[in-house]
């Protein structure tokens, strides 16, 4: 069974987002994900700078399994990017909702936050993934 915080929102393409009180969004990719990648060996974070619409593909996450492209939950710029990944891409497997932030974005409207899955309807992409 795969931690799903409650706190949090989240994309049906496993992303999950975390609003602060400032208003910009932390955004990483949920534990059921980092599951069906297992061992993480490369993380390609998005630059500090460059913008998205949403669901455009801004990051790459490389497992011994396979690629997989990590996909922006909300229009908006990315402020801040998680640079230690390159050297620990592992921390997305051991701590996928702490030290395993990908990025920082700053959403081009603050109300689509609101518009993303909570907790509960994501928990039903998890089971119906797991049938």
């Amino acid at each position: 069974m795969s931690n799903i915080p409650q706190e949090l929102r989240f994309t049906k393409s496993h992303e999950w987002v975390k609003r602060e009180e400032d208003g910009t969004l932390v955004v990483g990719i949920t534990d059921h994900a980092q599951q069906l990648l297992g061992d993480l060996v490369f993380v390609e974070v998005p630059e500090a700078g460059s913008s998205f619409k949403d669901s455009d593909d801004c990051a790459v996450i490389e497992s011994v399994k396979a690629a997989s492209d990590v996909y922006c939950p909300v229009a908006g710029e990315v402020i801040e990017s998680n640079e230690s990944l390159a050297d620990a891409p592992e921390t997305i497997n051991t701590d996928p909702y702490g030290d395993g932030w990908i990025f920082k974005l700053k959403p081009e409207d603050e109300g689509a936050y609101d518009a993303l899955m909570d907790a509960d309807a994501y928990a039903e992409v998890v089971a119906e993934d797991e049938h």
